[in-house]
């Protein structure tokens, strides 16, 4: 067949497994009563909020923590601190792992058995694949749980409530309904160790990049809120309501809402499911007039790309810009992801380019190791932010247990940005600091990343941990995310 007739039919089948997919959605959606998910009715006041409970809280104070050697010690000092009680969720969690390093080393295991022994420490972990084929299994779990709770007065429970493929993936901690964290950043070595630092050193193995949050205010209720209801229906408790903290006064604040997924027919208490993640997304991703700037372990729910694709096709000005940072090569939907970067690019068929997909390594010197990104963020026009476990795949906008949290907070936003852009940008973060996102991306981000991809493929040393990924073919390859979609989503 002609390359020109493959790649055509090639296109036609990939639209029709797309269409099909975000049909199943629709319907499943409108089906459950969540139908303004992917069709959200504008706000009057023009504000980018999710609908529904429970709503954005003014008042609150919001740390972004990049990377583990800064978030975890953050972690560390806040469970130090409780005085009531200490509530964890997670997709897996190890007794071992060290939240803090060094000549004092501390694993939150040991932490949380002490803590335990004066306020009361409940914890909630995915029970693990049904299936031994990826992992953690149900058998790991169960010893890992075993092992955290031997000799010790913490509770910890698995969660067996997942539809078939999925898990629950969140990872929130809340310390006496006073301080919480709303992380993509998993206190475990499962997978990858995920305490590395943001200079990302060459350490011959696998390193990892991150971000999470911690938060206090208003909007810490609402997270404790969701443990609460999490843990009534697998443990059988029914805790007291979380009292709702005073708004913080004073300069420094932002409005912060939780959004989160929880599928249909997991918990009682939630009979008709959450997609307010979705909806965030939807909502701020159509509204982007200058930047898009995500970084996520993947990019495949076809409701997100459509919406970018539309961005690129008629981009909303000239000095538009999409910049996504994605692994190089992900645990698992690689396929998946590289075949919807074709697809952006495909639509980015302009004499200025408006988009950019790219990677980071670890480096020191000329060597480079593999980093995972496994970040979790979305910055729209510097006026809009999410930062949580939530994916951008079917998985974890329709399936999954996530929990993200969001602003308005364009301070907050921009700052974030910024100080994300001069880390993988390898610059100090007066280099891009008030400048235009447009400028910074084709005067930095194209340059380098392009610069270290033609310095790959001639064989030559790194000299930078920026990297473009290369463009692929479309074929099967587009298909396999949405096909998987199809066939497993609850």
């Amino acid at each position: 067949m002609p390359p020109a007739l493959l790649a055509r039919v090639d296109a036609l089948m990939g639209d029709a497994v797309e269409a099909t997919v975000k049909h199943h959605h629709r319907r499943r959606l409108r089906r459950l009563g969540h139908s303004g998910v992917l069709d959200p009715s504008p706000r009057a006041d023009g504000a980018l909020w999710a609908g529904g409970d429970p709503p954005p809280r003014a008042g609150c104070k919001m740390e972004v923590l990049i990377d583990g050697a800064a978030a975890l010690p953050r972690i560390a000092e806040a469970l130090r601190g409780a005085r009531s009680h200490v509530h964890l969720t997670g997709w897996h969690l190890a007794a071992h792992f060290e939240l803090v390093r060094g000549e004092d080393p501390l694993a939150i295991g040991p932490l949380l058995a002490e803590l335990a022994e004066r306020v009361d420490v409940r914890v909630i972990v995915w029970a693990g694949s049904p299936v031994p084929l990826f992992h953690p299994t149900r058998k790991e779990v169960a010893a890992e749980v075993r092992r955290l709770v031997r000799d010790t007065e913490i509770q910890a429970y698995r969660d067996p409530r997942e539809h078939p493929v999925h898990c629950h993936h969140e990872k929130t901690i809340v310390v006496d309904d006073e301080v919480a964290f709303v992380n993509g950043i998993d206190l475990t070595d499962q997978a990858g160790d995920r305490f590395d630092t943001s200079d990302h050193a060459a350490r011959r193995k696998l390193g990892w990049h991150d971000v999470g949050t911690r938060i206090e205010g208003p909007a810490v209720a609402d997270v404790a809120a969701h443990f609460a209801m999490r843990w009534r229906e697998v443990a059988g408790e029914a805790l007291p309501s979380p009292a709702v903290p005073a708004p913080i006064a004073g300069p420094g604040t932002s409005t912060i809402q939780v959004v989160r997924t929880v599928s249909e027919d997991m918990y009682d208490l939630v009979p008709k499911g959450d997609f307010r993640i979705l909806e965030s997304y939807v909502r701020a991703l159509r509204s982007a007039k200058s930047i898009i700037y995500l970084e996520n372990q993947f990019l495949w729910a076809p409701e997100i790309t459509e919406i970018l694709v539309d961005k690129l096709r008629r981009p909303p000005s000239e000095d538009f810009r999409l910049v996504v940072l994605l692994p190089a090569k992900a645990n698992n939907g690689q396929d998946d992801t590289r075949g919807q970067l074709a697809v952006l690019a495909d639509a980015d068929d302009h004499g200025n380019p408006h988009f950019l997909a790219a990677t980071i390594r670890s480096r020191t010197g000329h060597r480079a190791d593999p980093l995972y990104v496994h970040a979790k963020v979305g910055i729209v026009d510097d006026r809009w932010m999410t930062i949580g476990s939530a994916n951008l795949n079917a998985h974890s906008l329709l399936n999954d247990t996530e929990l993200n949290v969001v602003t308005d907070d364009a301070a907050q936003a921009r700052a974030t940005r910024e100080r994300l852009w001069a880390e993988h940008l390898e610059v100090d973060l007066q280099d891009v600091a008030g400048r235009p996102p447009h400028a910074v991306v084709d005067e930095r981000w194209r340059a380098i990343a392009m610069a270290q991809l033609r310095r790959r493929e001639a064989g030559e040393p790194p000299t930078h941990r920026l990297i473009a990924l290369p463009g692929v073919s479309k074929r099967s390859r587009r298909l396999l995310g949405p096909l998987e979609g199809l066939a497993d989503d609850g």
